[in-house]
């Protein structure tokens, strides 16, 4: 997925392979459900529920869904897959000989160090627990349980092991079938889907890794979205969220010391003047539809398959001159997530000011110590540490 997303680490040609390669997940047999069922629970899934449907609803590359009835309600059924724990155990093998690779050739750039491939793995063996996962959803019904146009699907514990997941189904339309919606509902849609991923974030520190757009599904005719997948969740520090509203407000003010302050408070080490004017470029693009206070596209004009590619081209180039950057850990999933996010607005096309949506967000109130205060009430209640120091 990385090696897709970066505009100028292999040529176009590979890159479009292997974006074409990103929803191809093989399903694995039905033997293997059955199985997991029998190790974890005791018995076979026949004997659970009232039915299960052998054919997977959705396949990844951690583990997939199966749709059952229990009790003449209908739920989704997550299982993972075998071997998965050595297979990614691999994976990660191959990408740090990639990394090495890449710094052997001097194709250094923003996100391509160790340090950051390193975080990526350890945070990613943690998606392999769903007693995780489910706690997880648990904590993200309690952030949203004021918003009626976001659903969360409940987790029926005791049929959840660190192999199993059953969920509530919150069955829906994909968002590509709203493409051609009303205008208003398609606004009404990405409304949802920006409070589902900055609310949570602006007010309890905790990020939705991985919105893309299977991540998302649309009730009713276009009245909500239910949020799926919690395996890619993130809690940080309060001070990580401190230093977003104060590079947001520092790029809004054109306050220079303001953004200098939020990038050390990420963690950025080894900053000058020269590589801060780089990372702006970085900033103004992510921020841009932020700082404007209007209703306009995520794009405003520009090309959706284009959008982007300039201002990270440019990043990319600049860094592997003047370089490199040690890139904080938290940085590489608010990136990830922020392009995930993207996505969605591109390709629902809707209409939105952004700017009052994000102010509504953080609160005219906002301050790093209720973020705080916040958190820790949240992350009891759901059984969950604290950020990682």
């Amino acid at each position: 997925q990385m090696l897709a997303l970066q505009p100028d680490m292999l040529p176009r040609a590979y890159c479009d392979e292997l974006f074409d390669l990103l929803d191809r997940i093989e399903p694995f047999p039905f033997a293997h459900v059955e199985q997991v069922f029998q190790e974890e629970l005791g018995k076979p899934p026949q004997q659970i529920f009232d039915s299960i449907d052998p054919e997977p609803l959705a396949t990844a590359s951690i583990g997939q869904v199966h749709v059952a009835y229990l009790n003449g309600q209908k739920v989704a059924v997550k299982v993972q897959r075998p071997r998965v724990d050595v297979e990614f155990s691999g994976d990660i093998r191959v990408m740090l000989f990639a990394v090495a690779l890449i710094r052997r050739l001097n194709l250094r750039s923003l996100f391509w160090t160790l340090a950051p491939i390193s975080e990526f793995a350890a945070w990613t063996l943690e998606e392999l627990d769903y007693r995780r996962e489910a706690r997880h959803a648990a904590l993200y019904e309690a952030m949203l349980a004021d918003r009626a146009d976001i659903r969360v699907p409940r987790v029926r514990n005791e049929l959840s092991t660190g192999r199993l997941l059953t969920m509530d189904w919150r069955g829906g339309e994909k968002l590509l079938a709203f493409k051609q919606a009303s205008q208003e509902t398609r606004n009404r849609i990405g409304e949802a889907m920006f409070h589902a991923w900055w609310l949570p974030f602006s007010r309890h520190g905790v990020i939705h890794g991985d919105p893309h757009l299977g991540n998302y599904n649309v009730f009713g005719d276009g009245e909500g979205i239910n949020l799926l997948d919690y395996g890619c969740v993130r809690i940080f520090p309060e001070k990580f969220v401190g230093g977003v509203v104060d590079l947001y407000r520092g790029l809004l003010h054109g306050d220079e010391a303001r953004v200098v302050h939020a990038y050390e408070t990420w963690g950025f080490r080894g900053l000058r003047k020269d590589l801060i004017e780089v990372l702006n470029i970085w900033a103004r693009f992510i921020y841009g539809p932020l700082l404007d206070d209007r209703a306009r596209t995520i794009a405003d004009g520009t090309e959706p398959g284009k959008y982007g590619r300039r201002e990270a081209f440019a990043v990319h180039q600049e860094l592997k001159r003047k370089g490199p950057v040690k890139v904080p850990r938290e940085f590489v999933f608010m990136d990830r997530a922020a392009i995930g996010l993207g996505g969605g607005f591109l390709h629902l096309d809707a209409r939105l000011n952004f700017h009052r949506l994000f102010e509504a967000a953080i609160g005219e109130d906002f301050s790093v110590e209720k973020v705080a205060a916040r958190q820790r009430a949240a992350l009891e209640a759901a059984g969950l540490p604290g950020p990682r120091a």
